[in-house]
């Protein structure tokens, strides 16, 4: 008999009071809650391997992982429940399931929904408080939609791409594509991709939202896509907007 399974986890939280998901000394990490609920639910501290990091202040509605648990512990069922027994209330997994130990959260991905919220109006509905980047000012919603496609195909998304301590083995990236809807104050866009690189959205969204405010042209970007530089101004959109929907596998 196996001595462990490997549960793959699907998982949502809000990420208004957490230091992101990677684990950190401080402990307040989405990683870190999670192991905690393992280690009180089974007695030994387990391994949860995400599909990627999101940053402090990002929310998932589908996050994705895996963990090995004991064999003969509990089903499937068991592990969700007794789990989210356990955990904030900001985090529930939603589902759990046992997959072939070949199944690897992060490496077995073969691509990303992100989608990203802006409230555009004079008001901030106040329940979209650390959940939308509020604008003030008009967008120019059909340059925001044309500035948002020039992003899909295959590019070298270096100048897209914060630095996170460590070389990236390739900084290109095909994005599947960009979408763009809109509801009265409400503006929301989606991006799905095969990867993306650390704080990439973010940048993407900062640069679309910098054009349709007719700070940024359509060209910079094709040009930045064409010859990515870093060196050139770059404009991070706000985490609270941003929320990694699903991953696919």
């Amino acid at each position: 008999m196996p001595k462990s399974r490997r549960l793959k986890l699907v998982i949502s939280y809000d990420g208004c009071d957490f230091s992101g998901w990677q684990s950190q000394k401080q402990g307040n990490t989405i990683q870190d809650n999670l192991e905690a609920a393992f280690e009180r639910v089974c007695g030994q501290r387990l391994t949860v391997t995400g599909s990627g990091r999101t940053d402090a202040g990002v929310h998932a509605l589908g996050q994705c992982a895996h963990v090995d648990v004991p064999a003969a512990q509990f089903v499937a069922d068991r592990w969700l429940k007794a789990l989210n027994g356990v955990l904030p209330q900001t985090i529930r997994i939603l589902r759990a399931r046992f997959v072939p130990k070949s199944f690897h959260a992060r490496f077995s991905a073969e691509g990303k929904v992100y989608r990203y919220r802006i409230i555009n109006g004079l008001v901030r509905p106040p329940l979209e408080i650390g959940r939308a980047w509020h604008i003030a000012a008009l967008l120019d919603r059909d340059l925001l939609e044309r500035a948002a496609v020039v992003f899909g195909g295959q590019h070298d998304f270096a100048a897209f791409a914060a630095n996170r301590g460590k070389e990236e083995r390739s900084t290109t990236r095909t994005v599947k594509y960009v979408r763009m809807t809109s509801r009265r104050d409400l503006i929301e866009i989606e991006i799905l991709a095969d990867g993306f690189l650390y704080k990439m959205v973010r940048l993407m969204v900062g640069s679309i939202v910098r054009c349709a405010l007719g700070k940024e042209s359509l060209q910079s970007i094709e040009m930045r896509l064409e010859r990515p530089s870093r060196a050139a101004s770059r404009f991070v959109a706000p985490a609270a907007g941003l929320y990694l929907v699903r991953v696919r596998y």
